[in-house]
């Protein structure tokens, strides 16, 4: 048989089981065949892949496209993310009539996406809450966020009013009634937050570590309770998005149990890299905070067991002018679309001794898995020929001159990690071959639908 594609000879990782030598055959965008070592398979186009992993292409659970350069935001970032083995990402979409917005929305992606993606929605009122099952149904959409940072004065400022307890139970009713609903919550207990907060700024605190003291850890582990024992009540499975505390994680660890709603967890790459210690002031600002190293060691043993099961950037792509001029006034979040394979890497293989398919597991299949994307996360025969090729030894520095990405700087400036993406592969059509964009990099991205 003669194949579209043959991947030759790589060691191919089974995200979650293993890793064996082999070689793999597409057609038609798909994986048809897993082939061993010794057989051989012919190929209109042969990649060999001697010495470097072949991994399932990343999922992204956790970006914001459309926070930067809205109009071209789709394409820069779909484009950044390629270039990190990126092949699919889920982006929260919030607008006050999500019924009329998210059609326009998800064309403007058609229109410019490089890479597959998908949409979770954001509720911040009781009309989202009404609305969600036909919303699910129309748009494909069965994943939801809700943002307890959003409180009171803190949502007011943003234009929110109605973010309480209440609608976060409502959503949690909601999201049992959908089939493969899942409510992501956002927590941090904005209402403590002040108290901490006036005296720093009384003292003249202007450091990266005063943004960890305002909002420290235990005040997300406080909201991680709430969100898990209102989620048992409701009976709807609840997603602790971006956990950046070691003493969430141990909160979740005491409340799973059979026979109760599943509680999932996601960390971001700079939890599991960066500290409220780095050199980064104002860049370095996030929702909740970069935290002590300690955090970053109890999360990474989290992954290591599977307690953490995904793992995304909460990649937003403004410009370093909204960094600034000081920690309190500097905008929250920062690029991360193309480092998710380095620093996992780098930081969890290299340096911690995790199993790649552990790793990998974490970008890829639990993430399809969670989110109801059929066809992906997996490298087995009838799935999309989705690949990030990975020299495992050879190093990358991160320069964000080098993405097309709208922000003009990165966290991880000057950072070097071992894990390399050579080559990435979004429905067999290769967008990035040897580290470069490649010519199928066109807006070829596809829609995720997940039926409710």
């Amino acid at each position: 048989m003669t194949f579209d594609l043959v991947l030759k000879g790589g060691e191919i990782v089974f995200p979650g089981e293993g890793v064996r030598t082999g070689s793999i055959g597409v057609r038609e965008g798909r994986i048809c065949a897993i082939l061993d070592a010794a057989e051989k398979a012919q190929g209109r186009r042969v990649i060999d892949c001697k010495g470097r992993w072949i991994l399932p292409g990343v999922i992204d659970p956790h970006t914001h496209i459309g926070f930067g350069d809205k109009e071209n935001d789709w394409a820069s970032e779909s484009r950044t993310a390629a270039l990190g083995g990126v092949t699919g990402l889920l982006s929260f979409w919030r607008h006050d009539d999500l019924g009329s917005s998210t059609g326009p929305w998800r064309s403007a992606a058609e229109a410019r996406s490089a890479i597959d993606f998908g949409l979770h929605f954001g509720v911040t009122s009781r009309r989202h809450v009404a609305e969600l099952p036909a919303l699910a149904k129309r748009f494909g959409v069965t994943s939801v966020k809700v943002y307890l940072m959003y409180k009171g004065a803190t949502g007011a400022a943003k234009g929110f009013t109605e973010v309480d307890d209440a609608l976060l139970y409502s959503a949690l009713q909601a999201g049992a009634r959908i089939k493969g609903g899942v409510v992501g919550v956002h927590c941090e207990n904005t209402e403590v937050i002040p108290l901490f907060r006036e005296p720093l700024k009384a003292a003249g605190r202007d450091d990266l570590a005063a943004w960890d003291e305002q909002s420290p850890g235990f005040l997300e582990a406080e909201n991680v309770f709430r969100v898990a024992f209102f989620g048992e009540k409701a009976g709807c499975p609840v997603n602790i998005v971006h956990m950046s505390s070691a003493e969430s994680l141990e909160i979740v660890r005491r409340l799973r149990r059979p026979g109760r709603p599943p509680i999932h967890v996601e960390t971001c790459i700079h939890y599991l890299s960066l500290t409220r210690d780095s050199p980064l002031g104002p860049i370095g600002k996030v929702n909740p905070p970069l935290r002590p190293q300690a955090d970053v060691d109890g999360l990474w043993e989290g992954v290591r067991t599977g307690e953490i099961a995904t793992i995304g950037s909460d990649h937003v792509p403004r410009k370093r002018a909204t960094k600034g001029p000081d920690i309190w006034s500097a905008s929250a979040g920062f690029p991360g679309l193309a480092q998710i394979l380095p620093v996992l890497i780098e930081e969890g293989h290299h340096k911690r001794g995790i199993a790649i398919e552990r790793l990998a597991a974490a970008v890829s299949r639990n993430v399809a898995t969670l989110y109801s994307l059929p066809g992906k996360g997996m490298i087995a025969p009838g799935y999309d020929a989705d690949f990030a090729i990975v020299d495992p030894d050879a190093a990358v520095t991160v320069r964000a001159a080098d993405y097309p990405s709208h922000s003009d700087y990165s966290p991880y400036e000057g950072m070097r990690f071992r894990g390399r993406v050579t080559h990435t592969i979004r429905r067999g059509d290769l967008l990035v071959e040897d580290g470069v964009l490649a010519g199928a990099q066109g807006a070829a991205g596809r829609y995720l639908h997940r039926e409710p």
